[in-house]
This record gives structure tokens, sequence and C-alpha cells, in this order.
């Protein structure tokens, strides 16, 4: 018998947003992987048993929530870069302005995607496959333009507007 997604969805959603939750400590992130767990169940709901529903979908949950934190903890370079998170996060107009010209001065020189892909991933907070995808670059490309523009704000430390 074919799964009803529909149906698994309704009933045992809570339960993996629970799951993903517990294991991310983001909701944030646990939303997008309860959203990836069910968006594979629709891929694979042809091959799939309709036995167990809780048991496969607690254990996909948990896989994916561990894929995502093993792929966090590889890619450091978008953790906790403070002087971009700091731009990203200017809320009053004067703050955004001053900072403009902190701006104008890290990308003088690169590229004009690389503005683009520092946008995508510190204020729109896109993943790197996100990003690759959207300016028309692999993974590694975007990781390593990200890494080389993240190495020239290292050697900005302590530049305020």
């Amino acid at each position: 018998m074919a799964i009803d997604v529909e149906a698994y969805y309704k009933k045992y959603g809570p339960m993996v947003l629970r799951r993903c939750r517990f294991l991310l400590k983001n909701e944030e992130r646990a939303l997008d992987a309860m959203q990836e767990v069910f968006v594979n169940l629709l891929k694979n709901c042809s091959t799939l048993k309709d036995a167990y529903p809780s048991s496969l979908l607690y254990r996909m949950a948990t896989n994916i929530c561990l894929n995502i934190i093993r792929s966090s903890q590889r890619r450091p370079e978008l953790a906790g870069d403070e002087l971009l998170m700091n731009i990203a996060a200017a809320d009053d107009s004067e703050e955004r302005l001053m900072w403009r010209s902190v701006l104008d001065f890290l990308f003088q020189g690169e590229k004009a995607t690389t503005r683009d892909m520092m946008v995508m991933l510190y204020v729109d907070h896109m993943t790197l496959e996100e990003v690759a995808h959207a300016v028309g670059m692999s993974v590694s490309g975007v990781r390593k333009r990200v890494r080389e523009f993240r190495a020239k704000v290292q050697g900005c430390k302590g530049v305020q507007p």
C-alpha cells in the first residue's frame, strides 16, 4: 500500500518537529529539517512500506538533523563572524549608513557576485548549496570565495563605523 504523505504529515508532523527541535536547538533549522523529512518521504513514498511510520519518520528526522549538525561543524567559516553579523543586524538607518562605508571598503576590488553571496549567507541565511545554485557556482567555489573574503575581513578586526 502506498504511503499517504499528507496523512503522515498531519499525524506525525508534531512528533518530527519535536525531534528536530530537540536535536538542533534552533526553531528555524528545526522547521527546515522537518520539511526535509517530508520532502524525502514524498520522493521515496513509492519504495517505502506503510509499516511502523512513527519509527521511520523518527529515524529520518534524526538522520537529517545529524547531517545538518555535521555540515555546520564542517563549515565553521559561516559561524560567528562578528563584523559581518553586526553589519547584517544593523537596525537603524543611521547605523546602516555608517556601515555602508565599511562595506564599500571591504568590497573594494571584489567581484560583484561576492557581495551577493555575502548578503545571501549573512542576511538571507541561505545555505552554501542555495547560494551556489543562485549564483551559478559550485559549492566549493562559493566556499573558497567566502573563505577569502572572511580572511580579508579578519584583517579589519576592530573596524567600527
